[in-house]
């Protein structure tokens, strides 16, 4: 099964793909969390959503909970907090766990992807993101210190657009 095929939940319950999600267009996903001290990376995700989303390109962000408990809420919470607090408007996936024996078959696959030092494996903490390409490559891993607008991923995405 090809990534752009693994069966999502969007955060309304809604079933879907990557490849629904993208249409064939590159995409930046991103585990999320809003209580964690990188919560205000969101700010950042919708910039990029704002600035390359007319070009095909989007955020996709997946709410999770595996580190330190920074996103307990429901869904119905996690949607609020990130339209009211940060005008979120790109995709968020149900939550789910990116780690783990319970980790999520997307997060199985994107996790087998090194960052730049080469190093695949376990998601370090919130805000890890994979930039994946049109075919649902991953083509690059960024760890959660990057931020959003730091160079190495506007450039990775203005190559694949």
């Amino acid at each position: 099964m090809s990534l752009s095929d693994i069966p999502l939940r969007t955060l309304s319950d809604e079933p879907t793909t990557l490849a629904e999600l993208t249409g064939g267009k590159p995409a930046l996903i991103v585990n999320v969390a809003s209580r964690c001290g990188l919560t205000p990376q969101y700010t950042g995700l919708v910039k990029l959503q704002e600035q390359y989303g007319p070009r095909g390109f989007t955020v996709i962000g997946m709410p999770c909970n595996q580190f330190g408990g920074q996103e307990p809420g429901t869904a119905k919470e996690i949607q609020h907090f990130c339209s009211t607090t940060y005008g979120v408007d790109f995709p968020l996936l149900e939550k789910a766990e990116v780690n783990g024996p319970g980790r999520h078959p997307l997060y199985a696959e994107l996790t087998s992807t090194p960052d730049e030092q080469g190093e695949a494996g376990d998601v370090q903490w919130n805000f890890e993101k994979f930039l994946i390409d049109g075919q649902g490559r991953v083509v690059a891993r960024f760890r959660p210190r990057t931020a959003p607008e730091d160079p190495a991923i506007t450039s990775a995405i203005e190559k694949l657009l």
